[in-house]
């Protein structure tokens, strides 16, 4: 069963669990981000974004392909990934077109740390630098706008007109940070990439959630500690924190229940937990 959150104006919706599987998707954005578990329901979606190349999110990408097939999709599915890793999922897709006799080809859009992308109309894309073993990205999507400055506020149509017409720099554009993805981690990343503690919607990871794991061996592990969050939550200006890629050391039940009471409560009421609310984990 998949999991789905209301967070700000997105929906954030699929299956995470910390070392099994991982795989979102924002509709409102027309994104999926990473690939550990093939989900029938994500393979009509055009673009793919991997945070890196471990098989908990990356290893569903070939069985998505053969999924795009059987629904008749012709365009080659567009995935955005870290650049020191393109050569070996092109590989891994070329062993995998080999097995299934299907073909396997992708739009593969290689990125490094600071780039950006124009996806559609307004809206962007950003890679940053995540801290995990091996190239790994985040991502930032944000829209771009063009509006009147404000000292032009209020003047009339003709002459707005007449001075674009003269080349005056009348508009202005701005940008908007809707949301980024941040998983499998360093909580460093808050520091490196601080943008993103100001997008409207931050998903990010947090594996474990209590004291059955410290911060020191969490840190060896190269991902984050609820503990570490907690110590920097006057720092989070989202409006919405979508908390994910737990433990399977934990039930889901036991996820919300930790949260809930150990959260500080300016943060508690934005926070969004990323897992089932009762029964087991998918699978």
């Amino acid at each position: 069963m998949m999991t789905a959150v209301q967070a700000g104006p997105y929906t954030v919706q699929g299956i995470s669990l910390g070392g099994v599987y991982t795989s979102l998707q924002v509709p409102e954005l027309g994104v999926v981000l990473d690939a550990g578990v093939p989900l029938r329901s994500f393979a009509g979606t055009d673009r793919l974004f991997l945070s890196h190349g471990h098989p908990d999110h990356s290893s569903a990408l070939g069985s998505l392909l053969g999924i795009r097939g059987l629904m008749g999709k012709t365009a080659p599915l567009q995935v955005f990934l870290p650049a020191e890793i393109e050569a070996a999922v092109q590989e891994s897709l070329a062993a995998a077109g080999r097995l299934h006799r299907s073909a396997t080809a992708i739009q593969a859009i290689p990125l490094l740390p600071g780039d950006e992308r124009h996806l559609s109309h307004d809206l962007w894309v950003r890679a940053f630098r995540t801290h995990h073993a091996g190239p790994s990205l985040g991502y930032q999507f944000l829209r771009r706008v063009t509006k009147l400055k404000p000292e032009h506020h209020g003047l009339p149509g003709p002459e707005i007109a007449r001075l674009r017409q003269q080349g005056a720099a009348i508009f202005e554009q701005t940008e908007r940070l809707e949301l980024a993805y941040a998983t499998d981690t360093l909580s460093d990343v808050l520091e490196t990439a601080p943008g993103i503690l100001q997008s409207r919607v931050l998903i990010l990871e947090s594996t474990y959630v209590d004291s059955r794991q410290t911060v020191e061996a969490v840190r060896e592990r190269l991902h984050t500690h609820l503990d570490e969050i907690i110590a920097r939550a006057d720092r989070f200006q989202n409006e919405a924190l979508v908390l994910m890629h737990f433990s399977q050391a934990y039930a889901p039940a036991q996820v919300h229940a930790i949260l809930r009471e150990r959260l500080p409560e300016g943060l508690r009421e934005r926070v969004r937990i990323f897992a089932p609310e009762s029964g087991p984990w998918f699978g």
